[in-house]
């Protein structure tokens, strides 16, 4: 078959979903409409590693009806919405996708749909991408997007390395995804996947916050707002710097562990909770990751040092330590906002996923035009990303006279 899904049955209420995003994503809507007059990406074949939500259903029914061939598996094995992967299927698209899936599964599906022979890829994290360079030597590309920071990071790593096989847009770095998705989209979808899972109050308590790249600004500035006394810990001392200045208080995570009362990592990088921290917390202390992967917190180390553990409630296990003092992880130490919640609200991904259906048709337009390497998204897509997205907001901005225009190509001009 050219599915495997949890239930063929939820796509009835699958459909209810996208048609809900699809309302609210007016950026993507009319880049399909173009799509479906011109059919830019007829005769292309897709593989795509992402989140299986019902916004990326309303990017890959979008890069569908532009004429594509399209293969999904989900980027994370709690993040898949059943309802969307089964009402995806109906729609003629090859998913391998379901919440619950073990690491095994994960990469089978991988395989899965890779069987297609994609002409293109796209990915979340950087899972497929390293996949194909592990395990496909003879799969020829003619490239691929990536989502996330974390997926960035290593295929910058494999460009430096002299390894990376084919060209990437790196979509992540889009001034329209960073600013929007990583600080507004995870600031308030991280905070959504905390209260779903514990029903906290926010107000009044001590919130840590691990890294202050654009997911830490927005997690920070959301916790804050809820009226949260936030605390960044930050190995970058330029990033470190700009938190203290934007007012929050920075210290290690060796002295916040003894004061803090919800953790939030967001760095992409390992362990950066590890057993010695959480002997130091407070009991109650709450635990939460929102980086891509599930390495941030020691969950290993925490379950090794825990006399006991039980569940809760969803997405809530308790940790009873040997001092006698609990703590509580949220979603396995798994991405908070798409395992405990929905993930990003569908205004945002808009953005997102607009500029990955601009440069997938970018990509197929300049195959074999582009180097071996890790390419931001090009301008003009940027821009018409913010155009078709401030449109569907009903917001006009200024328009520069052809004077003002002439002014900024000149250096003559002085005081």
């Amino acid at each position: 078959m050219d599915y495997k899904i949890k239930d063929p049955n939820l796509a009835e209420q699958g459909k209810k979903q996208i048609e809900w995003a699809e309302m609210h994503m007016p950026a993507l809507m009319e880049i399909r409409k173009d799509f479906e007059k011109e059919k830019p990406l007829k005769g292309l074949r897709i593989s795509a590693v992402l989140h299986v939500t019902k916004e990326t259903a309303v990017l890959v029914k979008t890069l569908k009806i532009g004429g594509a061939e399209v293969a999904l598996a989900g980027s994370n094995p709690l993040s898949t919405q059943d309802d969307v992967a089964a009402a995806l299927v109906r729609e003629g698209i090859k998913v391998f996708a379901w919440r619950g899936e073990n690491e095994q599964d994960y990469y089978e599906n991988i395989k899965e749909i890779l069987k297609y022979e994609p002409h293109i890829i796209m990915d979340d994290g950087g899972d497929l991408h390293a996949y194909v360079h592990e395990n496909m030597p003879n799969l020829k590309l003619y490239g691929g997007t990536e989502e996330t920071t974390t997926g960035v990071i290593r295929l910058k790593a494999m460009e430096e390395q002299g390894v990376l096989r084919y060209p990437v847009i790196a979509v992540n770095n889009a001034f329209t995804k960073y600013l929007f998705d990583n600080r507004i989209g995870t600031g308030q979808s991280t905070i959504d996947g905390i209260l779903r899972a514990t029903n906290i109050l926010i107000a009044g308590k001590v919130a840590v916050v691990a890294g202050y790249g654009w997911v830490g600004r927005g997690i920070a500035l959301r916790l804050r707002g809820m009226g949260a006394r936030v605390i960044v810990v930050e190995s970058s001392p330029l990033r470190a710097l700009e938190a203290v200045m934007d007012g929050f208080d920075v210290m290690p995570m060796n002295k916040a562990s003894e004061v803090g009362e919800i953790f939030v990592t967001a760095t992409g990088n390992i362990n950066v909770i590890r057993k010695e921290h959480i002997l130091k917390m407070k009991d109650g202390a709450i635990l939460a990751n929102s980086g891509h992967f599930n390495v941030e917190i020691d969950v290993k180390g925490l379950k090794e040092i825990a006399v006991s553990s039980r569940v809760i409630r969803p997405n809530l296990e308790e940790y009873e330590l040997p001092n006698h003092k609990r703590v509580y992880l949220l979603a396995e130490g798994r991405l908070v906002n798409l395992a405990a919640a929905e993930g990003h609200p569908s205004e945002v991904m808009d953005l997102s996923f607009s500029n990955q259906a601009l440069s997938v048709k970018y990509l197929y337009e300049n195959k074999d035009k582009l180097d071996k390497k890790v390419y931001n998204v090009p301008l003009d897509i940027d821009e018409t990303v913010a155009r078709l997205k401030l449109k569907g907001m009903g917001i006009e901005i200024e328009q520069m006279t052809q004077e003002q225009i002439e002014y900024m190509k000149q250096w003559k001009y002085g005081t």
